[in-house]
């Protein structure tokens, strides 16, 4: 982070955060505002057709779904037979991420909220590997409005001018979040002098788009089944001009009224034990892809423009490919249809009770790069 004028950065006074999430202290800060106390959520189809009519999606927030008992019995299922493949998958990106950067100053930043539970583990993994106690953030970014850089300015101020930080998310669907990233990285430089590395870790990679990850398989990585409760009890990120104020991080309710059934450390604590086990295997992988970096070809993007020109879809972002995209139609948007692979997916199970439940029609789609494509139900105007 050469050229970096660090009193400017110390000069600008923050809001410091606050305790919020259901997680260890010892486990992530959030750098987010709480608004539990304000009345930010819409019922589906109110916030489809506002979404679709212009008004952000970072303004308001979904009615958090409630999921039925036969699907949290999926989830806990799927977490049993996924744990040690999750686990190798944290393992891989965290050797990678301790090879190119190493201990001393390295900062885990995790993009709220997807990144947050993943972000947590490899804290963890690197813990108990390298006995090295990273600091881990969860903060802010949003598409159409980049990252919160009041909370990139406040990790500076705690860690100083050489901090590397390492952004960390769940997954990647057509890689909007990694262009985002990109572009404030890019726009972080330009106004504080800024040099970030703009490298997103993640647990899984179908899209083609990140130089980190796990594996590139679509496969069903458990936090992805449910919302808040296996992210802490956190909402999604929330930027608003009459809640934020130039000088506070980007805004999230903390619900804590659902800390009896909150998942986040039963996430967390399935996955952990297996480290031991694959630490080996991890460390082979990754030295083979840091021998041979992987290409980043955005290859996901030829099937939506594909998916686009069969459906008569002009706007890219009702187009949400691979397992943990799905999901977010399924779980909080009002979906059109779900394309899949191949019916008898077993990475598909709660796609399709999720379908099922909400009466969406599911139909094969021949030569998908992904496992599963959701599409939102076109209205109007624009869209998340």
């Amino acid at each position: 982070m050469k050229g970096i004028d660090i009193e400017a950065i110390h000069n600008r006074r923050i809001s410091p955060p606050v305790a919020l999430g259901s997680y260890p202290a010892s486990d992530v800060t959030f750098l987010l505002k709480d608004l539990s106390d304000v009345s930010l959520e819409r019922g589906t189809a109110e916030r489809e057709e506002a979404i679709q009519s212009g008004v952000h999606y970072s303004e308001m927030l979904p009615v958090e779904y409630q999921p039925t008992e036969q699907y949290i019995e999926l989830f806990h299922e799927t977490l049993q037979l996924t744990a040690r493949k999750v686990a190798l998958a944290v393992a891989v990106v965290s050797e990678m991420i301790v090879a190119r950067r190493g201990t001393e100053n390295t900062v885990l930043v995790s993009l709220a909220r997807a990144g947050t539970p993943i972000g947590v583990l490899i804290k963890r993994y690197i813990l108990e590997k390298y006995g090295a106690d990273l600091p881990h953030y969860s903060i802010s970014i949003i598409r159409g409005k980049g990252i919160d850089e009041n909370a990139v300015l406040y990790m500076l101020q705690q860690h100083g001018r050489d901090a590397e930080l390492q952004f960390i998310d769940g997954w990647t669907g057509k890689g909007a979040i990694r262009q985002v990233l990109i572009e404030a990285c890019e726009s972080m430089h330009k106004k504080y002098g800024i040099t970030l590395n703009d490298d997103l870790a993640v647990l899984a990679d179908p899209g083609h788009c990140s130089g980190t990850y796990g594996t590139r398989e679509d496969y069903l990585i458990p936090s992805a089944c449910l919302n808040s409760t296996v992210s802490g009890l956190m909402s999604r990120t929330v930027l608003r001009d009459d809640l934020i104020g130039a000088e506070e991080f980007h805004g999230a309710k903390f619900y804590k009224e659902w800390l009896d059934s909150d998942l986040s450390n039963v996430f967390v604590e399935a996955i952990t034990p297996y480290f031991a086990e694959v630490a080996a295997e991890a460390l082979a992988q990754a030295a083979g892809m840091l021998e041979h970096p992987p290409e980043i070809t955005w290859q996901g993007l030829a099937d939506i423009r594909s998916i686009q020109d069969t459906f008569g879809i002009d706007n890219i972002n009702l187009v949400k490919p691979g397992v943990g995209e799905t999901t977010r139609v399924l779980l909080r948007r009002v979906p059109w249809r779900i394309l899949v692979d191949r019916l008898d997916n077993p990475n598909l199970r709660h796609i399709l009770l999720l379908a099922e439940d909400r009466g969406v029609p599911v139909e094969v789609y021949p030569g998908l790069t992904y496992s599963c494509c959701g599409i939102i139900k076109p209205l109007k105007g624009e869209s998340e």
